[in-house]
């Protein structure tokens, strides 16, 4: 079992298990593709023209999607985490959010990456160290794999009953559900022919988690797991993912705790009141038949 795990942005860049890759990997020297394996913090996806309210005053957060005009994957993408404990089978990195442009707030936060048998977990906690209540959301980006498996032989399935319709920016204006639809993943598609970036609601649990899962003709699979505070899902299937070997077809199945424009829906944000601590986790692991 090996890893790397960045410090831009606290992301995954490579997960082993026994030889086979269970995430799309990229050089050292690049920026993540696609935002490959990065933590999304204090919300994920996107806020509508990164414009929101906070008790009456309007807030503008900086534009970070020029091509949409929307404010995307929260205010810790760039940033270099510290390094706070270190053994061979984790790390423990942290980054504070400073008050800056459209969030007046002050968090410290955390991720640890912990190898086991299996997978990966990761694990977050976010104190709220502000006079005042800050809205808060938390994803993740990876893009599963399993091996050297083209994706598009792998059957995705997404354990969700509801999609997220978006405008032309990318935005949720509705909700419906998956059943009868092309988006209805519950039992299994294959990858190849896949053209989906949308956000699923609805996300089923047993015994506290929710599972989905990229699985190969022999019954392999890799699965994305996750707590119940990730009570969304998006799933993203880029063609032209900047894979070493060229552009090609990838899939992201990103774990979020509210779904896109949640500043301004509300739609599963949480107040973190003034030193309050929250701490949540989801994982990748590996299972052979």
């Amino acid at each position: 079992m090996t890893a790397v795990v960045t410090q831009v942005a606290a992301g995954i860049r490579a997960l082993d298990v026994d030889g086979v890759a269970l995430v799309e990997t990229f050089p050292e020297t690049s920026t993540p593709p696609g935002a490959a394996g990065i933590v999304l913090v204090p919300w994920p996806n996107r806020v509508a023209g990164g414009r929101w309210t906070l008790a009456g005053a309007p807030q503008q957060l900086d534009i970070t999607e020029p091509k949409q005009g929307n404010a995307i994957h929260g205010l810790l993408r760039s940033t270099g985490y510290r390094m706070l404990e270190q053994e061979p089978h984790r790390v423990l990195q942290g980054a504070t959010v400073f008050p800056q442009h459209g969030y007046p707030f002050l968090l410290e936060t955390t991720v640890e990456h912990r190898l086991s048998a299996e997978g990966m977990t990761v694990t977050h906690s976010i104190v709220n160290e502000s006079d005042q209540a800050a809205p808060v959301a938390v994803g993740a980006h990876p893009y599963l794999a399993l091996g050297d498996l083209p994706v598009g032989e792998l059957t995705l399935t997404i354990d969700a009953s509801t999609r997220f319709l978006t405008d032309e920016h990318q935005i949720p204006v509705s909700e419906e559900d998956v059943a009868g639809t092309d988006f209805d993943l519950t039992q299994g598609r294959r990858v190849a022919g896949l053209e989906i970036d949308h956000g699923f609601g609805g996300v089923s649990t047993n015994d506290g988690r929710s599972v989905q899962r990229l699985e190969a003709p022999d019954g392999r699979r890799v699965e994305l797991w996750a707590d119940e505070n990730f009570g969304y899902v998006q799933v993203f299937t880029p063609q032209n993912f900047a894979a070493a070997d060229g552009p090609r077809q990838a899939v992201a199945i990103e774990p979020m705790t509210a779904p896109a424009n949640a500043f301004n829906s509300g739609q599963g944000l949480r107040w973190l009141r003034p030193g309050e601590r929250w701490e949540l986790a989801w994982g990748i692991r590996y299972v052979t038949p």
